[in-house]
């Protein structure tokens, strides 16, 4: 599995109902809900892309859309260990509403899930292999009975040849994330697709280049990374000669 995600959703009611519904997102309408969500940030418009490709935008950027009922912002930012620790501000604006955060991240096996009503949290849960279970707030929610029951072993094998411990969660955090995905949001990025999913590919977000007023840009400093590292080129392996020395080889 190679998901990642790193989404809020503000809607007025169950989220896959509403965004069933959704049109052509108005570019003005979205640009003044990102200038209420990040305040005070610089905001520059970008290349949009489909909702499907735009769960988890490069750093420095957010794709996003906002519709009547219901509004939907993709940012890495969002991505946090413990989701009760959302900046108050973005809680704030889910008044009256309903908010949803959807975290997960495929090299690490990490899940994170949130759902807020009216401002209050009424269920947080953030889980790794690596870090076992690092919040769990509220009473699980329907599609997660299946997993805490043990119905969904983690289909993870150690190595015939290798000395490793078994899966150390109850269940694998991706699969649990995608029908968190499907339940919460009404659509998959992995997985059998099922009649009733939406097409993420038919749902379009806009795109905007997003600058802590502040801070370094992360845009930016992902490009130098890039940049230092074709500057540096590839890797160069050495191994201790008979006389101590070291003397340059081919690699491990």
């Amino acid at each position: 599995m190679g998901a990642k995600t790193g989404l809020l959703v503000y809607a007025d009611g169950e989220v896959p109902g509403l965004l069933r519904q959704v049109k052509a997102a108005d570019l003005l309408r979205t640009s003044e809900m990102m200038r209420r969500l990040y305040p005070g940030w610089g905001i520059e418009q970008l290349a949009g892309t489909a909702l499907g490709s735009g769960v988890y935008p490069p750093k420095g950027t957010a794709y996003a859309a906002s519709w009547p009922g219901v509004e939907m912002v993709c940012d890495q930012r969002v991505m946090i260990d413990f989701p009760s620790r959302l900046p108050e501000h973005l809680v704030a604006a889910s008044a009256g509403r309903r908010l949803v955060l959807h975290a997960m991240h495929s090299v690490v096996d990490w899940l994170a899930f949130a759902v807020w009503e009216d401002g209050r949290l009424v269920r947080s849960l953030s889980l790794s292999p690596d870090s076992g279970i690092i919040e769990n707030i509220g009473e699980p929610l329907p599609f997660e009975l299946p997993y805490w029951a043990g119905d969904r072993p983690a289909d993870v094998v150690p190595w015939p040849d290798e000395d490793e411990e078994p899966y150390p969660l109850p269940f694998h955090p991706l699969e649990l994330g995608e029908d968190a995905l499907r339940a919460l949001c009404g659509f998959v990025q992995e997985g059998r697709p099922e009649p009733d999913d939406i097409d993420a590919y038919a749902i379009d977000l806009h795109g905007f280049h997003v600058r802590f007023p502040h801070g370094p840009d992360p845009a930016e400093e992902e490009a130098e990374s890039q940049r230092i590292t074709e500057i540096m080129g590839p890797p160069r392996f050495y191994e201790l000669g008979p006389d101590g020395s070291l003397i340059e080889s081919d690699g491990p």
